[in-house]
């Protein structure tokens, strides 16, 4: 049986260690982005042609305000109608899917990625990451920061500044840190 590369241990969401072809997806993906967020706000033929390239799959009418961040973002889907404004973190080491007429606000970060608790492991590079689902109709207030693993239910609202470690059902509000449910929808 043939050993896996350590892309597909990171694809497959295993300890994997960062090697050239990581190396190379990586700065694929920062060109993509430096010239997306570079781009004039009114060319949104442009942003969407790049982003189409950079991004897993970009639903019909879906906007992403710049400046954005991406690790690959070929792990990253966005359904249709949903909006991403200004300063969107997406570390996207393991998939991420975003669903359709999702709301997402200022500074959110989708953090898939975490690192061993052994210290020698982290001396030694090896790093995850999980994936994170965010359901159709959620809104994520802005700064809201959403870990490793999580999966949101539609229709939830996340309220600003929130850090969401757990995954959340349909239909709620969840607020502060960690995240938690203060009423239902």
């Amino acid at each position: 049986m043939t050993e896996k590369s350590m892309r597909q241990r990171m694809l497959d969401g295993e300890l994997y260690i960062a090697d050239a072809e990581i190396g190379r997806d990586y700065l694929r993906a920062q060109d993509l982005t430096r010239r997306i967020n570079a781009l004039p706000a009114s060319d949104g033929e442009g942003k969407r042609k790049l982003l189409t390239e950079l991004l897993g799959g970009l639903g019909e009418e879906t906007e992403i305000r710049t400046p954005v961040q991406f690790d690959y973002g070929y792990q990253t889907f966005f359904g249709a109608r949903s909006f991403v404004n200004f300063g969107f973190i997406c570390l996207d080491v393991a998939r991420v899917t975003i669903g359709d007429d999702v709301q997402i606000a200022t500074n959110v970060q989708l953090l898939t990625a975490w690192h061993p608790v052994d210290a020698q492991q982290r001396r030694d590079k090896w790093e995850a990451g999980s994936p994170i689902t965010i359901g159709d109709n959620v809104w994520l207030g802005g700064g809201v920061i959403v870990g490793p693993g999580v999966t949101i239910g539609a229709n939830t609202v996340v309220g600003a500044g929130a850090v969401v470690v757990k995954d959340l059902p349909a239909n709620v509000v969840a607020v502060g840190n960690p995240a938690r449910v203060v009423r239902e929808l």
